[in-house]
């Protein structure tokens, strides 16, 4: 087996691998009767959604884990209440998902549904290829 040596430009620099994630409905894949795999850049598309949903406290040995956006939607729908939002979803990402680099997050509130559109561009580390995610936020 040969080794490779990293020397000092190459020691800072990050790469990217690949990243497998179970696909949240649990579909069944006709071939191999094995629920559904989801391969790197939709698993960490997934990942990060999933982040962004989280609330403090769910995940189980991780407190602090996730955001606060799912207590910010019974705050009154303004426009203080969308940059609240955004800087939580930004802070959260930065915080927990080491793969990407956030490059945009805007969010749009829908005043008719009381609800708010996120739109989110993110670069996976390692990678040229610059991914996007769009959901919609609205109390349970």
């Amino acid at each position: 087996m040969a080794l490779k040596s990293v020397t000092g430009a190459d020691f800072g620099r990050k790469h990217s691998r690949a990243f497998k994630d179970v696909q949240l409905e649990f579909g069944r894949n006709p071939f191999t009767n094995d629920i559904n795999v989801l391969k790197n850049s939709e698993a960490i598309k997934q990942a990060v959604k999933n982040l962004v949903l989280t609330a403090p406290g769910e995940k189980f040995f991780n407190p602090n884990y996730g955001s606060k956006v799912s207590q910010l939607l019974f705050e009154p729908l303004d426009p203080f209440l969308i940059d609240t939002i955004q800087n939580e979803i930004l802070n959260t990402i930065r915080n927990y998902e080491q793969r990407v680099q956030v490059t945009t997050v805007r969010c749009k509130a829908n005043y008719d549904d009381n609800s708010i559109n996120v739109y989110l561009e993110y670069k996976i580390v390692g990678l040229p290829l610059i991914e996007n995610i769009n959901f919609v936020l609205q109390r349970p």
